[in-house]
């Protein structure tokens, strides 16, 4: 019987766990596909949060391999299958080793990467062997307390990441990657649903908070907290402690109903329509581009969303001012350019920075795919998103003066 990765890396286990929201990371690419998919899960066990988050996340037509952290463990998880009733237990089969698993799209190691970084490179070497064509193998490791393995995971990120994903509420901290070792179809896309990304910390259930406002607002109370000590006797420290709400508050990320419509091209951001022109842009090719420009002001959600679902095949960021967003002389501002590849032609997200706005966050690397409405990064404070698609292949619903909601209001329609 031939042992799996897992089994020939000795001292990839240890204290490290994988707890509930680090688990839901690592099983997003299973959880986002609406198709029919096969999935394989290796270094399982029934208490394992990662078998349990795997098998809520799937659907009718989806079939589950689990491949047990240790030969002895595969009649403790048949035994728990079985206990999950007959749904379960028709689509998740246990093998007792790895070499008796099938190529699957969805590849999921359940125990995160703890040796050093040959012992990592060797695993992910003998995993990626059963990933079929377009795949995504989603692995983790701590970010402390690693002989190598973390900085071997981050280096096949940069070679090969459509998503990493960063769990503070685990304990220890985990760094969640999802790779892609063959090209993927744009039109898969399509086919995905919104990625869950722990980069928006959840207050309630339909209102998140960005991570950029948790540190923010960190930040704002630390200077407030300092201030008091220093100065105790003066009111000073009331304006950062202040201040913390509506920062924290700035960076809300609510939940939204993006529209199934497939001919639907949604809003990128909040805010309200600057303008609807047909021009010429050679950067993003030949032919006649219809732009969308949204302005966002203080007071809007600045978390960005793909307009539809497509492929990132370029990111660039173009040098230039600071002024105004709403100025047409903001046409030459800083901005970053993200470039789908979809069904439609190609369509280009410019995140361009305001007066007050300076840092852009862009969170979708290439090779990512994002579904629409995805979360794909943010822009601080007042600033403008403009949305490029084929002017031959696109009927703009919005004009200059209205008011759109990111990933719901659709400002837009395929021909």
């Amino acid at each position: 019987m031939t042992q799996s990765p897992a089994e020939r890396t000795p001292g990839r286990s240890g204290p490290v766990r994988i707890g509930e929201r680090a688990a839901r990371t690592l099983v997003t690419e299973l959880a986002r596909r609406n198709d029919p998919k096969a999935a394989l899960l290796v270094d399982a066990s029934p208490e394992s949060a990662v078998l349990a988050a795997a098998i809520d996340a799937l659907l009718p037509g989806d079939t589950l391999t689990v491949v047990p952290a240790e030969p002895a463990g595969a009649r403790a998880l048949r035994e728990h299958v079985t206990a999950q009733g007959r749904w379960v237990a028709d689509r998740v089969r246990v093998v007792d080793s790895l070499a008796e698993a099938d190529a699957a799209e969805v590849v999921i190691a359940a125990e995160p990467l703890t040796g050093t970084a040959e012992q990592a490179r060797t695993t992910v070497d003998g995993l990626v062997k059963y990933l079929s064509e377009g795949s995504v193998l989603s692995v983790a490791a701590p970010v402390f307390r690693t002989e190598g393995a973390a900085a071997e995971l981050d280096r096949q990120g940069v070679l090969h990441g459509v998503g990493t994903d960063l769990v503070l509420r685990n304990s220890p901290p985990v760094r969640v990657h999802h790779l892609r070792f063959t090209p993927a179809s744009p039109a898969l896309a399509a086919r995905l649903a919104p990625a869950h990304r722990p980069s928006s910390v959840p207050l309630t259930r339909g209102m998140h908070i960005d991570s950029n406002g948790v540190a923010a607002a960190g930040i704002a109370l630390g200077l407030a907290a300092v201030a008091r000590v220093v100065r105790p006797k003066s009111k000073l420290w009331l304006l950062p402690a202040l201040a913390a709400g509506p920062v924290a508050a700035f960076f809300r990320d609510p939940e939204r109903d993006v529209p199934e419509d497939p001919s639907a091209v949604v809003a990128a951001a909040d805010g309200q329509v600057l303008s609807v022109q047909r021009l010429h842009d050679e950067r993003f090719g030949d032919g006649e581009w219809l732009r969308i420009a949204v302005f966002l002001s203080v007071l809007d959600v600045h978390v960005n969303r793909a307009p539809v679902p497509g492929k990132v095949v370029d990111y660039f960021v173009a040098d230039g001012g600071f002024v105004n967003a709403m100025k047409p002389d903001a046409e030459h501002n800083v901005a970053a350019y993200t470039v789908l590849d979809t069904d439609h032609g190609t369509v280009v997200v410019a995140q361009r920075t305001g007066l007050i706005a300076r840092r852009i966050v862009q969170r979708a690397p290439i090779g990512a795919l994002l579904a629409r409405g995805e979360r794909f990064g943010l822009i601080r404070f007042g600033s403008r998103t403009d949305v490029y698609l084929p002017a031959e292949a696109a009927e703009p619903l919005v004009g200059p003066g209205d008011k759109v909601v990111g990933g719901s209001t659709v400002i837009a329609r395929w021909r």
